[in-house]
């Protein structure tokens, strides 16, 4: 083990390409003077056309007025036309020798905004590009998502029920009524406005079997998942992407805890099993203000309207709109989580991504409402 001393010197050995010099002790601003003194001295006469090596591993102690002489130190070699280089340092020397170096530097000159088509094609290239990331980042979560699962089915001891439970609460409980309230206004409003149009071709009864089919098949869930994914999709990447600005998460990867365990997968679980039951609860309340307004609007009376919707629906309509409810949820808590882990040290880049998990979340929810459809329709179903 090398004993520190407060002894500074320089080192000057010859080899066949020109000079090692070697910094010995600590080149700090208590040995400075001394050192100052030393390399204005260094005779550097020989060395033109040849190289200096400058090995930095004897060095006990730097810090910034040391880096300054080391610096003074290469320039007086490459005055002298010799090349000079740095080798052999530790890694805390070498980050300020780095820092140093790139301090007072000047900004890159900003580049010529480019004529907009050229500006246009530009976006249209990064957006492509970020998407790619978007995609690839998304499936690397879920598949640390998948791993997490399996091995907690060999360990589900480890499973944290209490914060599932809690999330279940907040993301279902908490949720009925803005959106039983929302459905149900939607309900009204889908059967007034068919019921003014199908009056004109005396097919004013018809509205039950559109608003049935309307409300089971696409509606009720489609609406409750986008209000889930700007309700409690934004809510989940702000909580963890203030975990991160923190260094909570972090903190959790020192103590050997799984992030993917602790943070995502009960949020995941909760949102599978709480997204399907708020569809039913907002079908079935969109169901109920569309029958409302069809007996004030439309003279067809709860009994009718109940019969009527009876020979219309099948449990299979009411099974192809459920069906989406789990996959919808997986989308909605990946891009949620996946967006607060994105979220760096800034209160800007929290607000930015909270704002991205929820619009990619809502464009995704409907993307894949689109691929169900396509699929359930060349099913036949």
């Amino acid at each position: 083990m090398a004993i520190e001393t407060d002894v500074a010197d320089l080192k000057v050995e010859a080899f066949d390409e020109g000079l090692v010099l070697t910094p010995l002790g600590p080149w700090t601003a208590q040995t400075g003077d001394g050192l100052e003194t030393r390399i204005d001295r260094l005779d550097l006469s020989g060395v033109s056309g040849r190289r200096v090596a400058i090995d930095m591993g004897e060095i006990e102690r730097l810090d910034t007025v040391g880096a300054l002489l080391l610096e003074r130190l290469r320039g007086a070699a490459e005055a002298a036309g010799a090349s000079s280089d740095f080798f052999d340092a530790r890694p805390q020397h070498e980050r300020l020798m780095t820092a140093l170096r790139e301090h007072g530097k000047e900004p890159p000159v900003a580049l010529k905004k480019p004529i907009w088509p050229v500006a246009f094609v530009e976006g249209i290239g990064r957006s492509v590009c970020e998407i790619g990331d978007d995609v690839s980042r998304g499936l690397g979560f879920l598949g640390a998502v998948v791993a997490v699962s399996g091995r907690l089915a060999l360990t589900p001891w480890r499973f944290r029920f209490t914060s599932t439970i809690h999330h279940l609460d907040r993301v279902g409980v908490g949720a009925v009524p803005i959106i039983a309230l929302i459905s149900f206004l939607v309900g009204a409003i889908v059967a007034q406005q068919s019921i003014f149009q199908l009056k004109n071709f005396g097919a004013t009864l018809f509205v039950v079997d559109l608003l049935g089919i309307l409300v089971l098949r696409e509606l009720g869930v489609l609406l409750t998942a986008i209000m889930i994914a700007g309700r409690s999709g934004s809510a989940f990447t702000a909580e963890i992407g203030s975990m991160k600005m923190r260094e909570e998460i972090d903190a959790l990867k020192t103590m050997g805890l799984d992030s993917i365990e602790i943070l995502a997968l009960p949020r995941l679980v909760a949102l599978v099993i709480a997204l399907p039951m708020l569809s039913f609860i907002a079908s079935m309340a969109a169901l109920l203000g569309g029958g409302l307004v069809a007996w004030v609007y439309g003279d067809i009376t709860p009994v009718t309207f109940l019969q009527r919707l009876k020979d219309a629906l099948t449990l299979q309509t009411f099974m192809v709109g459920l069906i989406k409810a789990p996959f919808m949820a997986i989308v909605i808590g990946l891009i949620a989580c996946t967006e607060g882990m994105k979220v760096e040290g800034s209160a800007e880049s929290l607000g930015s991504r909270t704002t991205a998990s929820v619009v990619k979340a809502i464009f995704v929810v409907i993307v894949l409402d689109g691929v169900f459809a396509m699929f359930f329709a060349g099913m036949g179903i």
